[in-house]
């Protein structure tokens, strides 16, 4: 059984950071693609930023130099590092792990709201 467990979610004030964290188990996290994206209200889920396998990584414009990816295959979490952050980053935050097959598994969610 496949579980994605994201965590870090919460209220912070423009500007601020948060690091969220998905917590991977039922897969062999190290050959998948992991994945951030998000979900405002009104508006279509949108790719955040990803990173592969090799550890290559790939950005929205609208989060370069602000969100940073990264995993630790040894504890098979990856994690989004949110610093500068804009009232226009709110949404819900989900992570979502892909193999080259196609097989593509989400977590929950986690809420992450930016404001005054």
């Amino acid at each position: 059984q496949v579980q994605l467990v994201e965590s870090g979610g919460g209220l912070v004030q423009p500007g601020g950071c948060l690091r969220l964290s998905c917590a991977a188990s039922g897969i062999i996290f190290s050959i998948y693609r992991m994945g951030w994206y998000r979900q405002a209200p009104g508006k279509e889920r949108e790719l955040v930023t990803a990173i592969t396998a090799a550890g290559n990584t790939r950005d929205a414009d609208s989060v370069k130099g602000r969100f940073t990816i990264s995993r630790d295959n040894a504890k098979n979490t990856a994690y989004l590092q949110m610093n500068s952050l804009k009232p226009e980053d709110t949404a819900v935050y989900y992570c979502n792990a892909l193999h080259s097959t196609g097989a593509s598994y989400w977590g929950q969610g986690t809420q992450v709201t930016v404001s005054s």
